[in-house]
């Protein structure tokens, strides 16, 4: 299967459109108010709005109260929640949505554990492992940490760019592919020219 491409951070509709005519398969709406990609979510509703059919809209929450969680997917439909705090499973499946779970990876994190409690996730999403920061952080982990035998498809996050989406594509095999701070040209603003040659440089390491 070709690797899928998710644009996360997307704060205005020109992202959002210029992610999907470059082929992306997910576009990411941050509701974590202290991020610098945090889009309202009235905003994220015209964004959704704006998508052209096929493109899925995924909501990301970190440690949110549920009831604003539910009152945030009300305004905004998205078709996917990413859940990118300490969320327990009780938790992420209390929405009638499809979810993905976020794991920050270091040395010693037992993946395999996460995969087990979290076992109705649609995938894990491997991010780098920052002190204080959920995302975003525009650094790689040891890909290396990735165990072969995990029972849900991969996500690969963290550092990615065009120059080395390929090399991560061909060594981790992920299902998808997540970018964020890779193809902006500022946080929060992306540059349509940097997500075409990121979703070049991941169709180069499918063939």
């Amino acid at each position: 299967m070709a690797t899928a491409v998710k644009i996360c951070g997307i704060t205005r509709v020109a992202d959002a459109l210029a992610a999907a005519r470059a082929g992306a398969h997910a576009i990411g709406l941050v509701f974590y108010p202290p991020s610098p990609r945090y889009v309202a979510p009235a905003q994220a509703r015209e964004i959704i709005r704006a998508l052209p059919p096929f493109i899925t809209a995924v909501g990301l929450f970190v440690d949110a109260p549920a009831e604003e969680a539910r009152a945030t997917i009300r305004q905004a439909p998205v078709n996917l929640l990413q859940f990118h705090g300490a969320e327990t499973p009780q938790y992420c499946r209390q929405f009638d949505r499809p979810y993905i779970k976020s794991v920050r990876v270091r040395a010693g994190v037992d993946l395999l554990q996460y995969a087990r409690d979290y076992h109705d996730a649609k995938a894990l999403l491997l991010d780098a492992y920052v002190e204080g920061l959920h995302g975003g952080s525009g650094v790689a982990f040891d890909w290396g940490l990735v165990p072969h035998e995990l029972p849900l498809p991969v996500i690969l996050s963290g550092g990615l760019t065009a120059d080395n989406v390929g090399d991560a594509v061909r060594r981790v095999r992920p299902c998808a592919v997540d970018v964020s701070s890779g193809v902006e040209s500022a946080k929060g603003i992306k540059d349509a020219a940097r997500i075409a040659a990121f979703i070049r440089g991941v169709r180069n390491a499918d063939v």
